[in-house]
């Protein structure tokens, strides 16, 4: 890229106001999101679901961020106040938390249209010549930049991020955009049984990845019609976008590697059997989301903690942790860990055996537990000699949740109304 583009784009993302819908409840991972919004679920053994869309708004040079919440935000604001609160408004920057505040009517929010509108007037105020929309529930890395310029160089009104998907993946889960030669969206489909594909690739759609970059008036004017129609549900996909691909400039910006032209990782992380996939794929030796590039760090809020430690070398009790991911302040102690995940200040006790399970903060598991493919949630105390994703018939009679795939969900309700149960027998 020549200085002249890297100037030129470092212009538009100082010209850029991001926003991200952080409201979503994320019903699909069940209990897991029952004390907290999906963007605000634990992922990588260190992270939070947000940090990843914070993180590349941040390594843009898009430095202007509102983040609009709604569903159990209480986590998330915290989350955001400790480890995104450091930026200065003096310098043209912020990262600020926008609840669900009732500032245009009565009513919450009630699509990705509408959380935008009722936010018109703060977004109004930082007098962006630019608003990128963003979806605050998926993990992937991509540098927001080249989308703007390509945004300003077809003249759009309206840019929509895609990924290249299998159509059979397509159908009945993504909003799906039919484009000509140019990636000029003719068609946008919401969720349809029988996706178009993309010219030229058969078997291939263009999903949306929910962000979109709006020319702000455009925005603006569009939200206001949506808003002022009866019977209107408030959305992009299914209000806004179908009525103005005809008479607007609409395009398709598809989300590829510019050196390989590849489809870089992107994960949708709505299933409690995807999400436990995306973190086992961050234990592979070289995983596609790599946590370690310098030039592109993920940010987020960290406790400081004490170094990682691994205690007893004895042929029956020993400490080790093999192709996992092991945060700081945790203890092995006298157990096996593989394929796994542990997040900050997890306790693991002697005699334990834990494979391929995903262990969120501060959980404890007491001596003598075997633990195969599972989520175990923040603070679980898992009693002496539990054995979870030994038995599934076991696992359910236990009030555990035991998904299609066989990936099983603890929590500490579950926990405390499987001891209470226990304990009244």
């Amino acid at each position: 890229m020549s200085n002249y583009e890297e100037r030129r784009i470092s212009s538009l993302t100082k010209e850029t106001y991001a926003l991200v819908l952080a409201g979503g409840r994320g019903s699909r991972l069940f209990e897991l999101t029952d004390k907290r919004s999906k963007p605000a679920t634990f992922f990588g053994g260190k992270f939070r679901i947000i940090d990843f869309p914070l993180s590349n708004c941040v390594n843009s040079g898009i430095r202007r961020v509102g983040i609009a919440t709604q569903y159990k935000s209480h986590s998330l604001i915290r989350h955001v106040n400790r480890g995104w609160g450091h930026f200065k408004k003096e310098l043209g920057e912020s990262i600020e938390i926008l609840p669900a505040s009732q500032q245009k009517g009565e009513g919450w929010y009630m699509g990705t249209a509408d959380a935008v509108f009722q936010n018109i007037d703060i977004i109004r105020h930082e007098l962006p010549k630019y608003v990128m929309i963003l979806s605050g529930d998926h993990v992937y890395r991509m540098d927001y930049g080249p989308l703007l310029a390509k945004h300003v160089a077809n003249g759009a009104d309206m840019t929509v991020c895609c990924i290249e998907v299998p159509v059979n993946e397509a159908a009945g889960a993504f909003g799906v955009m039919t484009v000509d030669e140019e990636s000029r969206v003719c068609r946008f489909d919401e969720k349809p049984a029988n996706p178009s594909e993309v010219p030229g690739k058969p078997g291939i759609a263009l999903a949306s990845m929910g962000n979109y970059v709006f020319n702000t008036e455009f925005l603006f004017e569009q939200l206001e019609k949506d808003a002022a129609e009866d019977g209107s549900s408030g959305d992009f996909g299914n209000d806004i976008i179908p009525k103005i691909i005809e008479s607007h400039r609409v395009f398709a910006f598809p989300f590829k590697d510019p050196d390989s032209e590849k489809q870089p990782y992107w994960r949708d992380v709505g299933t409690l059997d995807s999400f436990w996939e995306a973190n086992m794929e961050l234990v592979e030796p070289e995983p596609q989301l790599n946590m370690y590039d310098e030039d592109w760090p993920i940010w987020t809020y960290q406790e400081q903690t004490a170094p990682a430690k691994f205690v007893f070398d004895q042929d029956s009790r020993r400490g080790i942790a093999i192709d996992s991911t092991v945060s700081g302040g945790v203890v092995v102690s006298g157990s096996t860990v593989k394929r796994s995940l542990l997040f900050s200040k997890v306790r693991v006790n002697s005699f334990c055996d834990i494979d391929e399970s995903v262990i969120m903060p501060g959980a404890i598991i007491n001596r003598g537990s075997k633990i195969r493919k599972a989520i175990i949630d923040r603070s679980c105390v898992i009693p002496e000699g539990m054995e979870i994703g030994i038995n599934h018939d076991n696992d359910r009679a236990n009030g555990f949740r035991v998904t299609e795939k066989g990936v099983v969900l603890v929590t500490r309700d579950m926990i405390t109304a499987m001891e209470n149960k226990a304990s009244s027998s």
